[in-house]
C-alpha cells in the first residue's frame, strides 16, 4: 500500500521491486507514483493510454485523473494494485469509485461498488447513485435503487437531490414515475392473481371434499348406501368439509331448488357441474349427476368462460397436489335440478 511522503505526494506501492515509471495527478495536485506494467495489466483504458504517443516529449510520464477527490483517486490506484477495497474505503468514495470502475474499465472493482452502493442507499443519496447507475451502465444498482426510491418516494420528493433532478433530468424523472407507475400496476396484478389462485384452491378442495362424502361418507352427509358417520366432531380432513355438508344438506331439502330461486341451490348446482367437468370416470363416480352433466356438455357443448374456469381449478389441483398427499381426483359441471339423483344423499337425523 502507498503512503504519503513529506512532500505530500505517495511513496512507491509495497511489494512492488520495479522502479516507478509514471505519476498519477489528481484534481488536488496530489501525485501518486506507480508502475505502467501494473496499470496496464489491469486496466485496458489506462493501457490504451500508457502505449498512446504523447504530443510533446518529456522526461516525465504522467496521468491526470481528474474530477474526482484525490482520496478517490488514491484507493482506486491501490486497489489496481492490490483488488482490495475496505468497508470504510467503499463508503467513503462508492460514487466516486463507481465512476473510475466504469471510466477505466475495472469490472471488479465495478463489481464490488454495484453491490456496495445497492447496500448503503439512503433517502438522500438515492437520486444521485440512480443517476450514476444508468450513466455507468450498472443495470443491477440502477433497478434496486428504483424500487428504493418508488418504496420512499415521499421522503425522496424532499430532498435536494430530487428538486436538482426536476431541473436539469426531466426524462429521469419521467422513467421514475413510469417506472413507479408499473410498478403499482405490477402490485394489483399479483394481488388479483393470488386472489384468484385462492379461489381456484378452494374450489378445488371442495371438489375433493365432494368425492369424499359421495364415497365415505362423513359426519352428516353420506351416500345412500352408507350411513352416515354418528361421530359429531367437524370432519378434520379438509377445511371445507362441514361447510359443504351444510351446503348439500340445504339443496337436498329446498323447495325453492326447481326454479332457480335459491342462491345456496345455484351455488351447490355450480359445485356438481365443476365435478363432472373434470371427472375422468364418470361410470364409476359416485357424486350425482356427474354422469348426466357429462351427456350434456357432449350434447351441447360448454361455453368458453366455463372451460376457462375448468382449467384453472384443474391446474390448482395439480399445484396443491405437489404438496399435498396424493387423493384421487374426481371433478363437476351443471344439471337438471329437478333430476332425481339430487336426492343420492342420506342425511343423518
Amino acid at each position: 500500500m502507498p503512503s504519503h511522503n513529506s512532500s505530500g505526494d505517495i511513496d512507491v506501492f509495497s511489494g512492488e521491486t520495479s522502479e516507478v515509471d509514471i505519476q498519477i495527478i489528481t484534481s488536488g495536485g496530489l501525485r501518486i507514483p506507480a508502475h505502467s506494467a501494473v496499470l496496464a495489466a489491469a486496466s485496458t483504458v489506462l493501457e490504451n493510454i500508457l502505449v498512446r504517443p504523447g504530443k510533446r516529449r518529456s522526461s516525465e510520464r504522467t496521468i491526470r485523473i481528474l474530477g474526482v477527490p484525490c482520496d478517490a483517486v488514491s484507493v482506486f490506484i491501490r486497489f489496481l494494485y492490490s483488488f482490495k477495497c475496505t468497508e470504510e474505503q467503499m463508503k467513503r468514495h462508492g460514487i466516486h469509485l463507481l465512476a473510475l470502475s466504469h471510466v477505466y474499465l475495472v469490472p471488479q472493482l465495478k463489481q464490488r461498488c454495484t453491490k456496495g452502493l445497492a447496500e448503503r442507499l439512503t433517502i438522500e443519496n438515492a437520486v444521485d447513485v440512480l443517476q450514476l447507475a444508468r450513466l455507468c451502465d450498472a443495470p443491477d444498482l440502477y433497478l434496486k435503487s428504483m424500487k428504493f426510491l418508488s418504496s420512499n418516494f415521499k421522503k425522496v420528493e424532499e430532498t435536494e437531490g430530487w428538486k436538482f433532478l426536476q431541473h436539469h433530468d426531466p426524462w429521469l424523472e419521467l422513467e421514475i414515475l413510469q417506472f413507479m407507475d408499473e410498478a403499482e400496476l405490477r402490485k394489483k396484478r399479483t394481488r388479483r392473481h393470488k386472489r384468484e389462485l385462492s379461489l381456484y384452491l378452494q374450489l378445488s378442495e371442495a371438489m375433493d371434499c365432494l368425492e369424499h362424502i359421495c364415497t365415505e361418507g362423513c359426519t352428516s352427509v353420506g351416500p345412500l348406501d352408507k350411513e352416515p358417520s354418528i361421530k359429531r366432531q367437524p370432519c378434520s380432513k379438509f377445511d371445507t368439509c362441514q361447510g359443504l355438508q351444510l351446503l348439500i344438506r340445504h339443496f337436498a331439502t329446498c323447495k325453492r331448488r326447481t326454479n332457480g330461486g335459491c342462491l345456496r341451490c345455484k351455488r351447490m348446482w355450480q359445485i356438481l357441474r365443476l365435478h363432472a367437468s373434470i371427472c375422468d370416470q364418470p361410470n364409476d363416480c359416485q357424486v350425482p349427476l356427474c354422469r348426466q352433466f357429462k351427456l350434456k356438455v357432449q350434447q351441447k357443448g360448454d361455453d368458453e368462460l366455463w372451460k376457462s374456469l375448468v382449467r384453472k381449478v384443474v391446474s390448482a389441483r395439480a399445484m396443491s397436489s405437489l404438496s399435498l398427499p396424493k387423493r384421487k381426483r374426481e371433478e363437476e359441471p351443471k344439471m337438471d335440478l329437478s333430476h332425481p339423483q339430487v336426492m343420492n344423499f342420506r342425511l343423518a337425523a
